[in-house]
């Protein structure tokens, strides 16, 4: 994908699509909202990562760095296929009332993920007994292509269930350290299960493929998301704990986070190992290449999370429970996106280069043309005309968004905002704050609609501003949460950054789109040149 051309579009996780069996997945669903996005003249669809979720349900805390999330996994096709019971499955989901309009509002993952589970359980039996030789030999060559990961993953997936999902350090001696007659005896004892994760992850892949395909054929591209880090209990650490830095003890002597600063007086500790660069480096980055190639055979474009790290990373010894005692040590990002770039081609990535940013991590990604991030509602919030977040600093070559999945939204930011900030943020875009004030603050129902299907006319104007000032920004890419395009409120946030619960459930219901929304929208990409 060129990042040099103008165009506008939306961050939605597949999980926040509407679907019948209990959170958005992979299907019809999915293909339905890019043709919604074609309509609306918004050709960009930014997704959180599509890797396995881990603790909290996080997708930035998965098992593997290079595998797919099973639990996005339509299982619709399935049934098609022969591989499920079409009646089996519309009885087992008659059992959970998924299919209720209310269950459209949040993902309950602690119902949702053991229920799935079971389907796929069922379906990779089903294939087992039921595939036709060209399906056989199909999965059998995806397979093939996939041996640098997933067989190692596979095998991790079914020893973690073996062993009732403890951590690869709690394991028994000779699987945690992968003895090659023990991982030889799990391989036999446990071939069903092995195969089980296998057949899932083509399936995974096949569904995105089928719906990159429909979306680029609408002129919709889509786009990733990489975590820079990678979580100790994966299968890409147990495979190559070489490759992080571990004590004899196999846990981590120094982690990752961010310093203190004025958000986070204790910095924020995130626990991930740190790499051992100099394995990467004598290894050509081989690891670091095969990531990225993997991630452009699913997305047109993906951003890089907490892009300052690939200059230097906030090291905190493992022992010290907050941020505090860290020091910043310096990595090799110049080698890695060289030994990258030389492999694979101009790299079309986005930069989260948010926080702390120095020189160094503005060299870095200058030199390789990766675009940078700027908020702009976050431009408002120090009421200061020289903060770098508001539109008239911008640089073309940037990605501009009205607020992220970290982030309020753009109407809960107003409704918490002081008189400074609002009368600011009036002046600068241009309305008038007093008929912008929610009556009810933040109650975050939510309910009320406008003619044009997002949240109620005032709410809608400060909401409507911010995205218009983001889309006629001179920045090149520009993208609003799919919460900011409906007006929504504090309550449906996708993630509040330091709390374990509660986050990355949200879900839409395509009567909030409303008949309006998208001819509004395709003005606004059209006047600002971003059709």
């Amino acid at each position: 994908m060129n990042l040099d051309t103008r165009c506008a579009g939306t961050v939605l996780h597949i999980t926040s699509l509407p679907g019948p069996h209990g959170s958005g997945d992979l299907g019809a669903d999915a293909h339905r909202f890019a043709d919604w996005l074609a309509s609306a003249g918004l050709t960009l669809w930014q997704t959180l990562p599509l890797t396995p979720i881990g603790p909290g349900d996080s997708p930035y805390q998965s098992p593997s760095a290079f595998a797919g999330n099973p639990l996005l996994i339509a299982l619709g096709p399935l049934a098609e296929h022969g591989w499920l019971d079409a009646a089996a499955l519309a009885a087992a989901l008659a059992d959970t009332g998924f299919d209720s309009a209310d269950d459209n509002a949040c993902v309950d993952f602690c119902r949702v993920i053991p229920w799935r589970q079971e389907r796929l359980r069922e379906a990779a039996a089903g294939f087992e007994a039921r595939a036709t030789p060209t399906e056989r030999a199909a999965f059998a060559a995806w397979c093939a292509g996939q041996a640098f990961w997933l067989p190692d993953y596979a095998l991790f997936m079914a020893i973690k269930g073996g062993q009732g999902q403890r951590a690869w350090w709690d394991w028994p001696e000779p699987l945690r350290h992968r003895d090659g007659a023990a991982l030889a005896e799990a391989r036999t004892a446990l071939a069903g299960e092995i195969a089980a994760h296998a057949f899932a992850q083509w399936v995974f892949e096949t569904q995105l493929a089928g719906l990159k395909a429909h979306a680029n054929a609408r002129g919709v591209r889509l786009m990733g998301d990489m975590p820079i880090f990678i979580a100790h209990d994966s299968a890409d650490v147990w495979s190559r704990p070489d490759l992080v830095r571990l004590g004899d003890d196999d846990q981590p002597s120094v982690v990752a986070g961010v310093p203190p600063d004025g958000y986070t007086p204790d910095g924020q500790r995130w626990g991930s190992p740190l790499y051992r660069w100099e394995v990467h480096a004598a290894e050509n980055f081989a690891w670091w290449t095969a990531r990225v190639k993997r991630l452009l055979a699913q997305a047109d474009v993906f951003r890089i999370d907490h892009f300052r790290g690939f200059a230097a990373c906030w090291e905190i010894p493992a022992s010290c429970p907050t941020a505090r005692e860290g020091h910043w040590v310096e990595a090799p990002g110049h080698a890695l996106f060289a030994a990258i770039e030389h492999s694979l081609g101009r790299l079309p990535i986005v930069a989260e280069d948010l926080g702390l940013i120095t020189p160094d991590v503005v060299a870095l990604r200058e030199r390789f043309g990766f675009p940078g991030m700027r908020i702009v509602y976050e431009g408002f919030i120090g009421a200061d005309a020289a903060h770098p977040f508001l539109p008239h600093h911008f640089e073309r070559a940037g990605l501009a968004y009205t607020s992220t999945h970290d982030s309020d939204t753009v109407r809960g930011w107003w409704n918490a905002a002081d008189a400074t900030q609002r009368t600011f943020a009036a002046d600068y875009l241009g309305f008038h704050a007093d008929a912008d004030s929610d009556s009810d603050s933040d109650s975050d129902t939510d309910t009320d609609t406008d003619s044009d299907g997002g949240a109620g006319a005032g709410a809608g104007q400060i909401a409507h501003a911010v995205l218009r000032a983001t889309f006629t920004s001179v920045a090149n890419l520009a993208l609003a949460p799919m919460q900011d395009l409906l007006g929504l409120g504090s309550a449906h946030r996708m993630n509040r950054p330091g709390t374990a619960e509660g986050n990355w459930g949200w879900r839409f219901t395509w009567p909030l789109l409303g008949p309006a929304l998208a001819p509004r929208l395709s003005r606004l990409a059209a006047v600002s040149g971003r059709r």
